[in-house]
């Protein structure tokens, strides 16, 4: 091993056991948290009380702020609103703000006052989004530009570990503990991010911060549209996992119309698949640091189409527990990998002066094809069958990839300058 090699190789190691890293991985616990406590936990609740499927289904209403957060993401840029500084502060104001929305929905009565629970489950939604702004633009301000890939997915897989002990150990502790106190349980798991808070260092300011609340809400976006190729990173944006999207969507009614038992999907999709996104995440946030955020995002969305690919044959073997286990092991793996790149690229995207903005508005427009790209994949496996679906899924994907090498042989990556 070459001196150069083993430079380059202690340089990851220190930036992967560095404090900023540590603090990326709590911040996505703190972010993941809060999600399904007004998803699925509380649409559990609910059915326990008795609420007609009518109303449950309305509550998917209550997260429409993580769909809008790009509306007051500018403030966050504008202001400072206390003496921890512009992000430590907003965050803290945020997260005490959650916690003590956590202890009020703890209190609502379903049955009796649905109208109490919406107005405290949209308040939940509306300072866990306000929270993700804040936290997403730190982690951009804090991390170097080769750094972002690693924290990234120290981050999501944060976030992951968060959603499965709100989701999954909040229905288990739901057998013991009544709802309420579940809730008020999960309110003090989120004062570890509160902790992570004040003890994080505040990011440096960049250079030519908002003044005004006009140069918050409309330079972020003069500001990205004046670069090369900003539209085209855009449609990059959008296609990148909308194969990979579209194929997860579907993957649920797939498994049981093929054969498997809910608790083959349980034990193998869920739990070991859990594990498995982990582990991609953490080794895709490493090989980012040592090929650079393009290779990454080429090599892993190849990765991500083969592993799509793999369903199809999934299709054909029928229900093997152990061909499903490699399917989700492939799959688990290349989208843990993808999703940190993805991630770290639209990290990288966003100016330091704008951050929350920015990354707010990258961010909802990587939610797009979650809702309008899935809406019509049962009509589409329907009428292709389940190999062909998951062929296409996979073929999908190939604009994308061809959109982001033809933009890295152009050298255009819509980069902000350097502040500062």
């Amino acid at each position: 091993m070459t001196s150069e090699r083993r430079d380059s190789l202690a340089e990851i190691a220190r930036s992967a056991l560095s404090l900023r890293m540590l603090v990326a991985a709590l911040m996505g616990f703190a972010s993941g948290l809060p999600l399904l406590l007004t998803g699925s936990v509380l649409q559990a609740w609910m059915k326990d009380e008795g609420v007609d499927l009518g109303t449950i289904g309305l509550f998917a209403l209550v997260g429409l702020p993580y769909t809008l957060k790009f509306l007051w993401a500018p403030l966050m840029d504008r202001f400072t609103p206390n003496a921890l500084g512009r992000r430590r502060g907003w965050l803290l104001l945020f997260q005490l703000a959650l916690v003590a929305s956590l202890v009020w929905l703890s209190l609502a009565r379903p049955a009796v006052d649905p109208w109490w629970l919406a107005v405290a489950a949209m308040l939940v939604t509306f300072f866990s989004a306000s929270q993700d702004i804040v936290v997403d633009a730190y982690r951009r301000e804090s991390l170097s530009d080769e750094e972002q890939g690693l924290g990234a997915s120290l981050y999501v897989n944060g976030y992951r570990v968060g959603m499965l002990l709100a989701s999954g150990g909040g229905l288990i502790l739901a057998d013991h503990l009544s709802f309420a106190q579940v809730y008020q349980l999960m309110a003090a798991f989120m004062l570890l991010g509160v902790a992570t808070t004040l003890f994080a260092p505040e990011p440096a300011t960049a250079e030519g911060v908002p003044r005004t609340l006009r140069e918050a809400v409309v330079e972020p976006f003069i500001e990205y549209f004046q670069r090369r190729d900003a539209l085209l990173i855009l449609a990059f944006i959008l296609l990148y996992k909308i194969g990979d999207t579209m194929a997860s969507h579907m993957t649920t009614p797939f498994y049981l119309d093929i054969g498997f038992s809910k608790t083959e999907i349980g034990a193998v999709v869920k739990l070991f698949g859990f594990w498995a996104t982990v582990t991609g995440g953490l080794i895709g946030g490493l090989l980012i640091m040592r090929l650079g955020i393009f290779r990454s995002l080429w090599l892993f969305g190849i990765l991500q189409g083969v592993s799509t690919a793999g369903f199809a044959v999934l299709a054909q073997v029928g229900a093997s527990v152990p061909g499903l286990a490699a399917v989700i092991t492939i799959e688990n793996l290349s989208g843990g990998m993808g999703t940190a790149a993805y991630v770290a690229y639209m990290a990288s995207l966003t100016n330091r002066k704008f951050t929350a903005t920015q990354y707010a508005l990258l961010s909802s427009l990587m939610g797009v094809p979650r809702v309008i790209a899935a809406a019509p994949t049962g009509y589409l496996a329907d009428a292709m069958g389940w190999s062909w679906f998951f062929v296409a899924c996979a073929l999908i994907a190939v604009p994308g990839l061809l959109l982001i090498r033809w933009l890295h042989g152009r050298g255009s990556d819509a980069r902000p300058q350097r502040v500062g």
